[in-house]
Parts: C-alpha cells; sequence; structure tokens
C-alpha cells in the first residue's frame, strides 16, 4: 500500500504543470480556477491535475459553495522525503569526495613547480 501511494506521489511529481500547481500552493491554498491561470489552460484540464494531486495526497481540496479551494498537503511529500533520504546521503558523500579531490588538484597545482 505504501508503495503504491509513494508512486502515485512521483507520478504526480513528474508533470512540470502540477509542479507549478504545489509551488503556487506553497505560498497560499488556492482555487482550481487561479491554479489553472498561469498554465493558459481551462479549468477542466486544471481540474485533471488537481484530481491526480489529490489521487496521490499531495493536496486537500474543499468545496465552498461552488469554489474549489486546494491547499497543499504535506505529508506525502515527507514519505517521498524520507524515500529520498538515503540517496541524498550518498550523494553528498560522493560530492564532498569531488570537492575533496579538486582541492588537493588545485592545491597542487597552485604549490608546484612551474619551471
Amino acid at each position: 500500500m505504501v508503495e503504491k501511494q509513494l508512486d502515485a506521489v512521483f507520478r504526480a511529481l513528474a508533470d512540470p504543470t502540477r509542479r507549478g500547481m504545489l509551488a503556487a500552493l506553497a505560498l497560499s491554498e488556492r482555487s482550481v480556477g487561479e491554479l489553472a491561470a498561469p498554465h493558459a489552460m481551462s479549468f477542466a484540464a486544471a481540474a485533471k491535475h488537481v484530481k491526480v494531486l489529490e489521487q496521490a495526497g499531495l493536496l486537500a481540496r474543499e468545496i465552498r459553495g461552488r469554489t474549489h479551494v486546494c491547499r497543499l498537503a504535506p505529508e506525502a511529500l515527507a514519505e517521498a522525503e524520507a524515500f529520498l533520504a538515503p540517496y541524498r546521503r550518498f550523494w553528498a558523500g560522493k560530492l564532498d569526495a569531488l570537492e575533496a579531490a579538486l582541492v588537493a588538484d588545485v592545491e597542487t597545482n597552485t604549490t608546484g613547480d612551474d619551471t
């Protein structure tokens, strides 16, 4: 079950429009129409993106009269973050080793004999 949810999160995040919508929601709650506006898309197209984000657990939608208001639901992002944490440690170690090698190379080349 957790793996299916994680798959849905990464599938939702794979689309740049949905990432843009999440970025907007990180600032404040928005209506579906407000989420659609920067992407020059119809309400129906935006509603489909919202549905994918909602099914992935990345946003919560509330109906206020005729307006569908969305807000960020960070729990699913936290699960994705936990999944990615070991990879971050891996790459941080690789980048630290690369930095050390580059610094050593620069020091060798600046203190070496140029004659």
